[in-house]
């Protein structure tokens, strides 16, 4: 394909992002996340194209959130593990590469065949059933179209290094679907806070991730939504299906 379409740039957003699976399968976790970047990593050198590439904020264990570009990474999981482990294969690549660091996607796909937790949670409460939400972990969730155009931006700039690109409203995740159960006026009794440790969840999170997005926002033009923005125009595009 590759040699067939000649593209200036490939952004790979493929990836195993399901942190329990990654834990419990990590053979397949390592090849979809860090065998597949070898090849196009290989691929790109060869045909002199552009890589960006999609991270995540899991390569950081939380303890000093928010984030820049150049803090330390100490991954929790095994998921984190490879995230971590594809950025160095990129970095010590000879090829033109961006990174592009980004926290919980949410938004809607045509087919609706991939949910989030934006989804999860106002259809479990349109259905009126109750929901364990954690309190204890913070995070800056990213409107699918910001994390695009900021993929398109690193092409069209000829982007070359890390970048953050998540929201940049911070909030704890119970906080989260509280403000979904708000826009849609749903039921918020409906939803029961708790720890995260009651949850005995197979990989460890990160408490408090988040990205401080000034480089981003500077170099590239990045102009993310507020949370608020993106829940209105995720309700546009579902009243338009």
């Amino acid at each position: 394909v590759v040699e067939l379409y000649k593209p200036d740039a490939i952004i790979h957003t493929a990836a195993m992002t399901n942190v329990d699976t990654s834990e419990d399968q990590k053979e397949l976790a390592y090849q979809l996340n860090v065998e597949a970047v070898k090849t196009l990593v290989s691929l790109c050198q060869l045909h002199n194209i552009q890589l960006v590439h999609l991270s995540t904020d899991f390569i950081f264990d939380g303890a000093n959130g928010p984030y820049d570009e150049l803090a330390a990474p100490n991954p929790l999981s095994y998921y984190g593990q490879t995230k971590l482990e594809a950025e160095e294969v990129i970095k010590t690549g000879k090829l033109k590469w961006a990174i592009l660091r980004t926290i919980i996607v949410y938004g809607i796909v045509s087919d609706m065949s991939r949910s989030n937790i934006v989804l999860w949670a106002k259809g479990a409460l349109e259905k009126g059933s109750p929901i364990n939400v954690v309190n204890d972990q913070w995070r800056m969730p990213t409107l699918a179209e910001d994390l695009a155009d900021c993929c398109l931006l690193a092409v069209e700039k000829d982007a070359f290094g890390v970048y953050n690109a998540s929201g940049k409203d911070m909030m704890s995740i119970s906080e989260l679907v509280g403000r979904v159960a708000d826009y849609w006026n749903l039921d918020k009794s409906l939803i029961n806070e708790i720890s995260a440790e009651t949850l005995n969840q197979t990989a460890k999170r990160p408490v408090r991730t988040g990205f401080i997005l000034d480089k981003t926002m500077n170099d590239l033009g990045y102009k993310p939504h507020s949370f608020e923005e993106g829940l209105k125009i995720m309700d546009e595009q579902l009243g338009n299906r």
